[in-house]
């Protein structure tokens, strides 16, 4: 029998929920019981993405915390959700399992399980019975999605966390292709472009169980990337989404670059606009990373929360619903103008101007000084060279 007693404990609150957890010098996969602060925001924006979730189905939800660690975010689930059912709180360690109870107790909950398996065999032995799956390892969730297509219902939300942004950003490039099936590419945007390859591999995971995704929300925070996934079925639906499958064909000398849709599709060897050769990434998602409608409601949804990282989650929300129906890809004005050998214009100046010329430009939460606009490079060099005068 584990005796909580021999561990320094620390107290924290987030939200309406209060944690212990053993006190330890560096956040890693060897501390006793895992617990991040940093990730705060990321289960800031769970909260509010689930109860967003659990509106739109009108019903109790039952929900799945795959790693449970401390317990901090199914425990949270189940304290500041309304109409949430039964909480399973899943962790290999048997430490982590007595924090876990220690911690439910300590909110005095009710309906919450905890049990320690496998990730994997844990989802596989209770094929259909959650309403939400949230899949946030340490690391590649990679691994664990498999299960997860196998065990995810109709209508059910998938949460995906990826820690391992070096390989999909393409820092690491043979990383990323062994465990995402995909080739990186490291350029301005290697953020979104991230996103997209995650999103693919999800699509074409769960296209084995003829199952397909909506993407609601994604989001490129500090050392992380986080998905929220409406789960669809149905083979011919998902022969359809599947087409939102592809390549982006970059070129590193001008910054031009082409999205190609289709997963055996063909894709351009030189850049129209150089002569350069173009450097491919992919397969990965071209559809829509941005569900103009749920994040509305998750922003209107914010007021009725108490949330320690409000101001700079209503921030990241606001600039996703800003970049949302969105082409693929961002241009970085001070890479463009690097090449051009110019000062960089103030961003909204840009902005203004691509807008006065009849194109959409919007700014994006990947990168500060990124633009995204469907106005072709040229046109964008053009308002450049004209504002540097």
């Amino acid at each position: 029998m584990i005796n909580l007693d021999e561990y320094k404990l620390k107290t924290i609150e987030e939200g309406l929920t209060k944690i212990q957890f053993p006190e330890y010098e560096k956040v890693s996969s060897d501390a006793p019981v895992f617990y991040n602060p940093q990730m705060e925001l990321n289960r800031d924006i769970s909260i509010l993405a689930l109860q967003t979730y659990q509106k739109e189905q009108d019903r109790e939800i039952d929900i799945c915390d795959l790693f449970g660690g401390s317990g901090i975010r199914g425990v949270r689930y189940k304290n500041e959700i309304d109409g949430v059912g039964h909480v399973y709180i899943n962790d290999i360690s048997e430490l982590a399992n007595e924090f876990e109870k220690h911690n439910v107790e300590l909110n005095n909950l009710e309906d919450i399980e905890i049990h320690q398996h496998d990730a994997s065999m844990f989802l596989r032995c209770n094929r259909g019975e959650f309403d939400v799956i949230d899949i946030d390892p340490f690391g590649t969730p990679s691994p664990f999605l498999d299960s997860a297509g196998y065990c995810a219902r109709r209508e059910s939300l998938l949460c995906v966390t990826a820690t391992d942004t070096s390989a999909l950003c393409g820092t690491y490039k043979e990383p990323c292709i062994r465990k995402y099936n995909s080739k990186p590419y490291k350029s301005e945007y290697c953020h979104e472009t991230g996103i997209r390859i995650l999103a693919g591999f999800c699509a074409l995971t769960l296209s084995k169980y003829a199952k397909c995704i909506e993407v609601l929300l994604s989001h490129s925070t500090e050392h992380y990337m986080r998905l929220y996934l409406k789960i669809k079925k149905g083979s011919k639906r998902t022969d359809e989404t599947l087409k939102n499958i592809g390549y982006i064909s970059h070129c590193k000398e001008c910054l031009y670059r082409q999205t190609t849709k289709g997963l055996a599709a063909s894709t351009p060897d030189i850049c129209p606009e150089c002569g350069e050769k173009l450097i491919q990434a992919g397969p990965l998602w071209l559809g829509n990373i941005q569900n103009k409608e749920f994040i509305t409601k998750m922003i209107a949804e914010s007021e009725n929360k108490k949330l320690n990282t409000k101001d700079k989650l209503l921030k990241l929300l606001n600039s996703c619903l800003i970049e949302a129906d969105s082409p693929a890809t961002f241009y970085d004005v001070h890479a463009i103008c690097r090449s051009l050998k110019i000062s960089a214009p103030k961003l909204d100046l840009i902005l203004d101007k691509i807008n006065e010329n009849g194109f959409e430009a919007k700014k994006t939460h990947f990168q500060p000084t990124g633009i995204k606009t469907n106005a072709p490079l040229s046109e964008i060099k053009d308002i450049l060279l004209k504002l540097n005068k």
